[in-house]
């Protein structure tokens, strides 16, 4: 079995989100990248067919700002087996629809039996990789998936609805798959397992022809205003149930 997992590198929402001089893009100096949450779920699940089905794992993934190789090194210490990146003189932002144009070039020379991709990225929540990848590979294509067992060359999947209803579809491989959330959390890799990573695996580069990609304008950026604070209230116990008994009557609530 050969699995493809499509990857994406997404700014960490751990970090204060900083915008570049022009006010039309992030500030790529001042953000740490990760892998995107809905990614790890797809490596997993790729890893729990592996250890069932048997074949290997690859995660591949477009280099836009030179960040990859750190969140390739998580996904091999996350069950991955081999690791490619799609390098280009990239000028960012990259939209998706020329994302999954790298990703499907690059994909279609692997001759996947599988390809699962999270079923969408945090940095943009637009869900639009998997769909476009499927279209352009050829393949059929379910995404919102939270199941994935392969017997031969079907997989029955279990898809999730609004509201926690789940359905049951056979797909016909190969196939692409939008992964939701794995059969089981993602496992855990340490740090010590990232480094070695670093220091012993080999990561493919691909490539990409040089193209001239034309992203939607960004006319300005700006961080939300914050409607309200909340207001700290200190003291002894009986100062500070004075105080909240004083808020609440000037609110007319009592």
């Amino acid at each position: 079995m050969n699995i493809v997992v499509a990857i994406k590198h997404v700014p960490s929402l751990a970090d204060e989100l900083e915008l570049n001089d022009e006010g039309v893009n992030l500030d790529y100096d001042m953000v740490d990248f990760v892998l995107s949450e809905w990614d790890e779920q797809a490596i997993e699940q790729a890893a729990l067919i592996k250890e069932a089905s048997g074949g290997a794992v690859t995660v591949v993934g477009v280099d836009v700002i030179e960040e990859l190789d750190n969140v390739l090194h998580t996904a091999l210490a996350k069950g991955a087996d081999k690791a490619a990146k799609i390098v280009a003189d990239f000028e960012p932002p990259v939209e998706s629809r020329d994302q999954a144009q790298l990703l499907a070039e690059a994909i279609r020379e692997m001759s996947p039996d599988l390809v699962l991709t999270g079923v969408q990225a945090i940095d943009d929540l637009n869900g639009q990789i998997g769909p476009m990848l499927a279209a352009l590979l050829d393949m059929p294509y379910v995404g919102v998936v939270v199941n994935v067992e392969v017997s031969g060359d079907t997989a029955v999947i279990t898809k999730e609805y609004a509201g926690g209803i789940t359905a049951e579809y056979e797909v016909t491989l190969p196939a692409v798959i939008g992964i939701q959330a794995a059969s089981q959390p993602p496992r855990y890799a340490p740090v010590s397992k990232i480094r070695q990573m670093a220091k012993t695996a080999e990561i493919e580069e691909i490539e990409a022809e040089e193209e001239e990609f034309e992203p939607a304008p960004i006319n300005k950026m700006a961080k939300p205003v914050a409607a309200g604070h909340a207001e700290m209230i200190e003291g002894e116990p009986e100062e500070v149930a004075a105080k909240i008994l004083g808020i609440i009557r000037e609110k007319g609530l009592l």
